[in-house]
């Protein structure tokens, strides 16, 4: 049932009988409010005590000091849409870990000590990159139910990239290979995009690289 509707005419608001919105004013405010409901609904805030939000509202709005301070609460923003986001993503996050924690018992993974998993399906002969420096590479990228997201090989030209502007997996992994390696990398979505979605890549995943290190340019 619509509460009120604005008329044509700037000022004037047909109302019910029963409904507090009087005014033109009255709605607008009214309005805010559904706005940022729906805003902080639709990115899972669904549990919000609304005396406390009024209150800070009323205190932003009245030039009032706020109970705490606006750094401290984008800090707290931060933490609460990240644990969301990871409730959210829950299920992508367990499935990387039943994966990982059995793939890491397969005949030829290495585990290191931040989780990522790596074979050597060729080893290289040249030398290793560091993580300053730009590398050369061909590769495909997967999720585990081998959705691809990612191929140099079908684009027909490889990757040139800085290893400081990947995701931590390739970082680390990379500097492990010598020019003219190929490697497998097991990510885990702490070492990858995190909780996060990135294109069609879900928040939380775990992805699988094949890689070919082909260059490694200063």
């Amino acid at each position: 049932m619509t509460l009120c509707v604005v008329n044509a005419q700037p000022g004037k608001v047909k109302t019910a009988a029963s409904s507090p919105l009087k005014t033109f004013t009255d709605s607008v405010n009214y309005a805010i409010g559904i706005s940022v409901a729906n805003f902080y609904r639709q990115l899972g805030a669904t549990k919000l005590n609304t005396v406390l939000v009024s209150k800070a509202i009323n205190d932003v709005m009245a030039n009032k000091k706020t109970v705490i301070d606006e750094e401290t609460a984008n800090q707290l923003m931060n933490r609460y849409m990240t644990e969301i986001q990871k409730e959210k993503v829950k299920p992508n996050i367990q499935a990387c870990e039943t994966f990982l924690a059995k793939n890491k018992t397969k005949p030829g993974v290495i585990t290191t000590p931040s989780g990522l998993q790596y074979e050597v399906l060729r080893e290289g002969t040249g030398p290793k990159p560091k993580a300053t420096d730009q590398v050369v590479c061909n590769y495909k990228g997967s999720l585990l139910d081998g959705t691809e997201f990612d191929n140099s090989y079908s684009r027909g030209q490889p990757a040139t990239f800085s290893l400081q502007e990947v995701v931590g997996g390739w970082t680390e992994g990379i500097q492990l290979m010598s020019v003219g390696a190929k490697f497998k990398f097991y990510i885990p979505y702490n070492l990858g995009y995190k909780l996060f979605d990135h294109g069609t890549i879900p928040g939380g995943s775990c992805l699988i690289f094949e890689v070919e290190l082909l260059d490694i340019k200063k």
